[in-house]
């Protein structure tokens, strides 16, 4: 089932990529400026856990965030997509980070969408995850369309696909699950480059 709650952060999440994607590509902004942004976005996160209000985010977490998420990490999944994001453009050639920030703006917030809508069969990999094969076939596909704009068909098909299976797959670091935000554009960018190298 998805909430209405849900619903609103994977359109944000969307928007969000599409607007950094954008950005990105016309040289607006940088990995300074993304690594700034977050730097900016962990103080903002500590501030607000310390119950100091913030008036334009404040409607943004309240609107926005998981209630769970307040008192541990606020504005979690953005600073994930941006510190991933940041990952990409450092490790890769431009094309192949805007490929892989395109496969976690649309795979991941696609995939929630459509499995939980239409989703029936459960992700063998992980009984307890949420994420269900249908909402994986799309995220794949939706995640192929967006790195298309920029990677070669091979490039953009092998890359959505394999982030999508890493994402369905639960991935422990010292005990705790990497998030698949960091995750997803990590695989399909690593994917991407070797492909291109060695193929």
């Amino acid at each position: 089932m998805l909430s209405k709650l849900e619903l609103k952060r994977q359109l944000l999440h969307i928007l969000v990529g599409l607007v950094t994607v954008l950005l990105l590509y016309l040289d607006i902004l940088s990995a300074f400026s993304i690594f700034l942004l977050i730097l900016i976005g962990f103080l903002l996160s500590f501030l607000v856990k310390r119950k100091i209000r913030l008036p334009v985010l404040d409607w943004f977490l309240r609107n926005f965030e998981r209630p769970e998420q307040l008192d541990t990490l606020p504005g979690k999944g953005t600073l994930f997509f941006f510190i991933g994001s940041l990952l990409v453009l450092k490790l890769f050639d431009k094309d192949i980070a805007l490929a892989s920030i395109m496969v976690l703006t649309f795979g991941d917030s696609v995939s929630h969408i459509f499995g939980a809508k239409f989703g029936r069969l459960q992700n063998f990999f992980n009984g307890k995850s949420r994420k269900l094969y249908e909402g994986t076939l799309m995220g794949f596909l939706a995640g192929f369309g967006g790195a298309v704009l920029f990677v070669s068909f091979p490039l953009a098909f092998v890359g959505s696909f394999t982030a999508m299976v890493a994402e369905v797959i639960k991935i422990d670091f010292n005990d705790k699950t990497l998030d698949d935000n960091i995750v997803v554009p990590l695989v399909a960018g690593t994917v991407m480059f070797l492909m291109r190298t060695f193929l």
